[in-house]
This record gives structure tokens, sequence and C-alpha cells, in this order.
């Protein structure tokens, strides 16, 4: 029997219709069964971790937060006695693993865990259920410890460490520096650093429990805004040479000297090439330039005179210049030793000026200016020179002093003065032992060697007392 086209035609619609709501149906009952079973699983495990979730060797199915929080708590308490000590120079601080509360981050861990599976997305959540079921899922361990206990049991090192940064400051007026202050890096603890640190370590202090560990305090250099070579154009950025002297036991009158000479020489410029003259710059030293009458040398006697203590400036004027290398045209030794002058020094080092006649000389052989700046400290009786300008890598070498031809002091010389009572008796000179002392200085620069003796010589020195003869 012969089946007409249009027949055909429409028992293939009738299989096409059955096929599909048959597929529909058996796909609607698969996930409808699925979704039972997946509702069923969820069920089961309601409060706990779904299997196939694991940190480091534990697999934590079935476990609820409670108790992954007390697992890993008990791993902590494995290194609780391990000890951290953390060092910088001679300052340390000792913290145990207990005091900082480290190792496994357990509430972290707990709610990682159990979050798996349980986000808001479904099909996301079965797809992670049945990786883990399948293959597992491996959550990297994480560490904590208290960042605040630690910092605040590094404090006291911390602010012995830190130094602010100090910004440049150079102000020029009329030829002359009014105002100087090289600029200075500070630093600080690098806490950050430190912290990562050790925060890198937990996993090893975990796995091995030492008894200790010891830590570097990493330092953090902090620059200046404003830094010594961005404020002048006159080669003004480093120190370059510096000398101290003490001046100790010196009358009221003799610090104000010292103290109204230093003044007046800092600031000074000294161009390069330029030949410094201490005289010269210092200017008249009297009574009318506002010194005071102290001890000075003259014609052969420790007498009052304006200006007495002078000569401290200029010796340490002198051992600034030898530090830095700098050529010295000019200086005489004193005519005998001055106690100020060995207070912190062999003898040999000192220098007197006495203006204009005997001066103190040098020549700025350098390729940028030098700056003279002066600094006194009242409390411990010192005068500092300080030599700025641009280093040119000049080696200085200054041997020890040789002393030669040590004589003593004469006996002590008793004059009568009717001015004094009878019976009195007043110093007005002190002795001193002579002697020669010299000593060598070397300068390497540009390849070239360049030595220089320096020779001092010192004549016995009398002790004088006047004799009261007064009625």
């Amino acid at each position: 029997m012969k089946v007409s086209p249009r027949l055909k035609k429409k028992h293939l619609i009738l299989f096409i219709k059955s096929f599909f709501w048959f597929f529909t149906g058996a796909f609607l009952g698969l996930f409808f069964l699925i979704s039972f079973t997946f509702i069923v699983f969820q069920k089961h495990y309601a409060n706990t971790i779904y299997p196939g979730i694991m940190v480091d060797d534990v697999n934590l199915e079935g476990k609820t937060q409670e108790d992954v929080k007390t697992l890993f708590a008990g791993r902590n308490t494995n290194i609780d006695k391990t000890k951290f000590v953390f060092v910088e120079d001679n300052s340390y601080a000792t913290v145990s693993a207990r005091e900082l509360t480290m190792g496994y981050d357990q509430n972290l861990l707990a709610k990682q865990a159990y979050g798996i599976g349980r986000s808001d997305n479904i099909l996301s959540n079965i797809s992670l259920i049945f990786q883990a079921y399948l293959h597992g899922v491996y959550l990297s361990p994480s560490y904590h410890y208290d960042e605040r206990t630690l910092e605040k049991l590094l404090l006291p090192i911390t602010q012995k460490i830190a130094i602010s940064p100090i910004d440049a400051l150079f102000t020029f007026q009329n030829g002359k520096v009014t105002a100087f202050r090289p600029s200075r890096n500070g630093q600080e603890v690098d806490i950050q650093t430190l912290e990562n640190t050790l925060s890198s370590e937990i996993p090893l202090i975990i796995a091995s429990k030492p008894e200790a560990l010891t830590f570097n305090i990493p330092i953090k250099i902090l620059k200046p805004k404003i830094t010594t070579d961005k404020v002048n154009s006159l080669g003004i950025k480093e120190l370059i040479g510096s000398g101290t002297s003490l001046f100790q036991h010196s009358i009221p009158n003799r610090i104000y000297n010292v103290t109204l000479a230093a003044t007046r020489l800092n600031g000074i410029l000294v161009s390069p090439g330029e030949t410094f003259s201490f005289g010269l710059a210092l200017g008249d030293v009297s009574s009318f330039t506002g010194y005071k009458q102290a001890y000075v040398i003259q014609n052969n006697r420790t007498v009052l005179g304006d200006g007495g203590g002078v000569c401290q400036v200029s010796t340490t004027f002198f051992r600034a210049l030898l530090n830095a290398g700098l050529p010295i045209l000019e200086r005489h030794a004193h005519d005998y030793r001055v106690g100020y002058y060995e207070q912190d020094s062999p003898p040999g080092f000192d220098a007197t000026v006495y203006v204009p006649s005997i001066d103190l000389q040098f020549k700025n052989d350098m390729q940028n200016s030098i700056l003279i700046q002066t600094v006194l400290d009242p409390s411990s009786e010192r005068l500092t020179f300080l030599l700025y300008g641009t280093k040119d890598n000049r080696q200085v070498t200054i041997s020890k002093p040789v002393i030669t031809n040590q004589t003593p002091a004469p006996a002590p010389l008793y004059q009568d003065d009717p001015t004094l009572p009878k019976g009195e008796t007043k110093q007005v000179d002190f002795d001193a032992p002579g002697a020669n002392v010299s000593f060598t200085r070397q300068v390497v620069k540009s390849g070239k060697t360049i030595s220089e003796k320096f020779v001092s010589n010192y004549r016995p020195w009398q002790a004088v007392f006047l004799r009261g003869t007064k009625e």
C-alpha cells in the first residue's frame, strides 16, 4: 500500500514531538534527581565542611568551624616556646611565639574551609563540591601573628634608632654665609620589611619548631626634602675637615674672647685659589673691637692684655686645616707649652697669632669654595672648627709628634711688689718645661704626595711670683 507524502510528514512531526517530550522528561527527571541528591547532601553537611577539603595534610571533611579552630589552635601550641630575638647593634628585644599569638590563623582557615560550596552561586557550589569530592580542594595555610604586640615590644629600639632627616639651610648675604645647615639623612626601623620577613618564616617555624630565631632589624634611610647640593651653587655640600680643642679652666674673660673671635670667623667663605689670612679675617683685637683682658704672652711674660684667648681659636683652626689636608702657608708655635692646648692633644699642635704681625694662613687649592663654621659647646668648654666644601679624595696622614731636647722649667722667680701687703704672694706666670716637638703630615692628591714637617721649639718657662712688701 502506498503512503502519501502528507501522511509521512505527519508521522515525522509526531515522532519528533515524542522524542522531545521524552528527553525533556528525562532531563527534568535527572535534574530533579540531582537537585534532590544535592539537597540531601547539603542537609547531611549542614554545619560541617564538605568532603575533599584539605589544609596541609589535614582532611577537614565533616568538621565544624569550631573543630577546625580547635585543631589548628592545638598545633599552634607546639611553637609557643619559640623565642625570637630582634637585634640592632647593641640593642635587642626578645619575644615568644605565644606572646605574638603566632601560628595558623585558625579563624580564617575555619571560615575559608566552611565557605567552599556555600556561595550564592548554585552552579559554582555544585562544581566546587564535585571537584573537592573527586580530586580534592587544597587550601593554602593561612598564618598570623599580633603585629601591634610586636611593634609595642620593639618600641624602645625603634625610638632609639629613629632619626628625623634634616633639610639643608644656606643663607648668603653680603659675602658671608649667615645661616648654614647641611642636610642629613634620617632613619627608622623598616617595620614592614621586618614583618614580611617574620611572616615568611612562620611555615618553617611550624615545621621545625626551633627553640630560638634571631632577626636583624632592618633600617630604612629617610632622605631630606632639601639636600645640601641643591641649596647653593658654590660646592658647599660636605664636611672636608674639622678640628677641636678644649679651653677648660679658663677665666670668664678668656671664655668671652674665645667666643667672640670664633663668632667673627663663622660663616666666612674662601674662594678657590684664595689665600686666607686668619689675622685679616679677624681684624683688630682690642678693647675697641669688644675684647676683654685675659692672659697673653708679651715681652717674654704672661700678662693681662686685650684679646687673651684668641690663640685658642687659631690653634683650633690650625688643627682643622691639618686634618683637611689644605696647604698651610704660615704658622707659628707659641713661645712655650700652654696647658690649654694639651688638654686633648699632644704638644706641637698649636698656632699663635698676634695681629697683624704673626699670622696663620692657608690656601684653598680645591675646585670649590670652602665654608668656615665654628661650634662652641659651653658645657664641655670645647671649640670646634668645621670646614665644608666638596671632597676631592685627597688622603691625609698625620704622624705622632716626636719630642726631643726636653728641659725642665727654671726655678721660680720671686719679685718684691710694694703694692701687695707684706706676707702675701701672688703667682703671675706659670712654669712649663722646654722641648723641641715635630710631626709630619702627608697629603696624597691626584697621585702626588706632599710631605710637610711642622716644628715647634718651646722654651722652658719660669713661674713668677709677686711677694708683697707693703707694710
